[in-house]
């Protein structure tokens, strides 16, 4: 397990070899739980929504005195359902380019697959259909699956499905981690570009110095997502416990981050419970320097009646308690290969698959990175365990989205659930580098 040491200012010291160790396991904290949380299905009935989303350019500016740049974004209804629930989702393109929408973490919807069962919109086009959210949890609509060397960087937004049941906080906070790389006059590039000259710009929650105002003694469900589109970052909330309780959406075991830092790949979203003590600098490290994004200000203080209690585990989503290691269907797969990798602008729906499932077996990957770098793999359509090195058991959380040093070899175990084509992608850490995808089978 990576160590990320104390956090306490921008001159704090994280080298990129350090923030990348580790990474298989989450590099979230130092001793994993012995047992995985026992998993059940919930009963509640669902609940119709309608979300409706365009995506257009945007201006944004960081400071008063500083230069406009242009964005694509998704404007329109917040993406907020329930566990259960069937939305009736409107899509339009008010871009000059193709769409393809990524639903990040939204496993088993095989009619909304980008590529495969359904092609990009193009520009001035609309479309609908319908989104079952059959997992609570944190998860983003990613516009970026077409957006390499575009004119303009997308940006994407998340999406919450809640909980049947209560949840013993009281608030809920989304905090969103954006990367941009900015040109001398200010305008931002978009990935798969050669970022030479250019410096990184970290926003949280669209702000350059995010405020978060709390009352002391308050108990926060925070969940941190990264947005950015290359980059793995660590992050820091100053002087706090930070309670994992849940990874891509899927419920953990809760357990407290090392010192309180989180670690996060392009896409991999944490909720993480904190409750509130002082006020707090937000600090990101991107393994090369810490950056101050945002702070935690205390306004006041909430009198309770007992102390707080550690929260209990988030309820299950349903997901398998044990997965039959023995007797699955094992694949060997090197990231980002040529020639079987493409860029998803050159990705052919005929190609041949990476991998052909059989529906209802359990899957073992083999990942392998041949890479020079550190490259994130992510999974459609189904959450993964991580395997231990052995084989002989994993750890007690869930994943869709992995980062793997060069020259490891990681492995990943799912249960083949849901039937259909589904994508796999292949991205390294390096702005310029291309997204890379294939797909795979469940029959």
């Amino acid at each position: 397990m990576v160590r990320i040491g104390p956090m306490a200012s921008p001159e704090s010291e994280l080298d990129r070899r350090k923030l990348m160790a580790g990474l298989g396991a989450a590099a979230l904290a130092p001793v994993w739980p012995a047992r995985a949380l026992a998993q059940g299905r919930s009963s509640s009935p669902a609940l119709a929504a309608s979300l409706a989303l365009k995506a257009a350019p945007e201006r944004l500016k960081w400071r008063p005195d500083g230069p406009e740049t242009s964005a694509w974004g998704l404007s329109g209804s917040d993406l907020s359902s329930r566990r259960g629930a069937t939305a009736e989702v409107s899509i339009g393109n008010g871009l000059q380019v193709p769409l393809a929408l990524h639903w990040r973490g939204v496993d088993g919807n095989n009619a909304t697959e980008p590529l495969l069962a359904r092609p990009p919109i193009a520009a001035g086009a609309s479309e609908a259909f319908r989104l079952t959210f059959r997992h609570a949890g944190t998860f983003l609509c990613d516009p970026g699956l077409l957006g390499d060397g575009q004119a303009q960087p997308s940006r994407s937004k998340p999406l919450l499905v809640l909980e049947s049941e209560t949840i013993p906080v009281d608030r809920d906070e989304v905090l969103l981690i954006e990367e941009w790389r900015l040109r001398p006059d200010g305008t931002a590039i978009a990935p798969g570009l050669d970022a030479k000259d250019t410096k990184p710009l970290y926003t949280l929650n669209g702000q350059t110095s995010f405020e978060l105002t709390a009352l002391r003694n308050q108990r926060l469900r925070l969940r941190f997502i990264n947005g950015s589109q290359r980059t793995v970052v660590a992050l820091k909330l100053e002087n706090h416990e930070v309670r994992v309780m849940a990874i891509d959406g899927q419920p953990a075991e809760p357990f407290p981050a090392r010192n309180g830092a989180l670690v996060l790949a392009p896409g991999s979203r944490i909720d993480a419970f904190v409750d509130t003590a002082t006020t707090a600098s937000i600090v990101l490290h991107d393994g090369k320097e810490a950056h101050t994004i945002g702070k935690l200000t205390i306004s006041g203080s909430l009198e309770r009646r007992a102390p707080l209690l550690p929260a209990p585990p988030l309820p299950s989503n349903g997901l398998p308690a044990q997965l039959d290691l023995k007797n699955a269907q094992r694949f060997d797969l090197a990231l980002g290969a040529p020639p079987d990798w493409a860029r998803p602008a050159d990705f052919k729906a005929a190609a041949t698959p990476a991998f052909r499932a059989r529906a209802g077996r359990v899957v073992v990957l083999a990942l392998t990175n041949r890479a020079a770098i550190a490259t994130v793999f992510h999974l459609h359509g189904h959450h993964f365990r991580l395997l231990d090195r052995l084989d002989d058991g994993w750890k007690p959380f869930w994943l869709d989205t992995l980062a793997i040093e060069p020259g490891q070899t990681q492995r990943i175990a799912f249960l083949a659930e849901y039937s259909g084509r589904w994508l796999i992608e292949s991205v390294a850490t390096d702005w310029a580098a291309p997204r890379l995808v294939r797909w795979y089978a469940v029959e």
